[in-house]
């Protein structure tokens, strides 16, 4: 593995120490290098993002391949450390994970996140002990590349609404722990933005990870509440997308140019690829 990435893990895995890391998701080369120019000091990508921009639906929708694919890109588009959103790992088992991650480490990506939701067929999350072998597997093989990877344990248990509603931050937490056990270094929960719930959580074995956009609580609310990294998904994917839909509405129906008013330069825009 190269030094360059050997140096990318430790300045990442550092990023979780102290003042809160703040990742707007991106979801190609362009939207990288913009994230960056605008003071990110690392790069998350979106697998929501990364799909559509490549003609396939999220969750799952990608092959290992082509999400690499798009993960070297991105690397190659900024300076600063990329962790990659690997879903499900593109396969159900250890072994699958591990052939994503010494992917994605090659690409460059010094950071993935690995959900213990199966897939978009409905079916129940994983249990902790499965995937505990599925984190332990990335780690396995993040250790073998010689790369300090940083691995984000997600748990789907609020967003998809797991169980009674009474139970969920109880199932959270004991995943919490056996993740952490199995290597995990972060422990990721989209769909929870109660702050009570979120400040349980960042007293537990693993820094904490909150999705926001609109509705959250502020960062500066998110970190009083112990949180070490925000992040927001898909959001700025949709939010780009959405202007997208209404600019060609408005060319198409109106046959006018008004939201075509306030994009970026095309010079600055040309230019912000070294």
């Amino acid at each position: 593995m190269t030094p360059t990435t050997i140096t990318q893990a430790a300045r990442f895995r550092a990023l979780h120490r102290g003042t809160v890391l703040v990742l707007p998701n991106a979801w190609d080369a362009a939207s990288a290098a913009l994230i960056e120019a605008a003071g990110a000091q690392a790069i998350a990508t979106t697998s929501a993002g990364v799909s559509w921009a490549n003609g396939a639906p999220d969750a799952h929708g990608l092959s290992r391949q082509q999400m690499v694919a798009a993960v070297a890109r991105i690397v190659s588009a900024v300076t600063v450390p990329v962790t990659a959103d690997i879903e499900g790992g593109y396969g159900p088992g250890p072994d699958d994970v591990a052939a994503t991650v010494r992917a994605v480490i090659e690409a460059g990506a010094v950071g993935v996140n690995l959900e213990d939701s199966p897939g978009p067929d409905g079916a129940p999350l994983l249990s902790p002990e499965d995937q505990a072998r599925r984190i332990a597997a990335a780690r396995a093989a993040a250790e073998s590349a010689g790369v300090d990877l940083f691995v984000n344990a997600r748990t789907d248990v609020y967003l998809f609404g797991v169980g009674a509603p009474g139970d969920r931050l109880a199932d959270v937490e004991t995943r919490a722990r056996v993740y952490a056990d199995a290597g995990a270094d972060g422990l990721f929960v989209p769909g929870l933005l109660d702050l009570d719930a979120i400040t349980r959580l960042a007293g537990g074995p693993l820094p904490l990870n909150v999705m926001a956009g609109p509705g959250a609580p502020p960062v500066g609310e998110l970190a009083a509440a112990g949180v070490a990294r925000v992040s927001v998904g898909s959001a700025i994917a949709q939010s780009a997308y959405g202007y997208a839909a209404r600019a060609a509405s408005e060319l198409l129906g109106g046959g006018t140019y008004t939201a075509l008013a306030n994009g970026l330069d095309y010079g600055a825009l040309n230019t912000v690829f070294p």
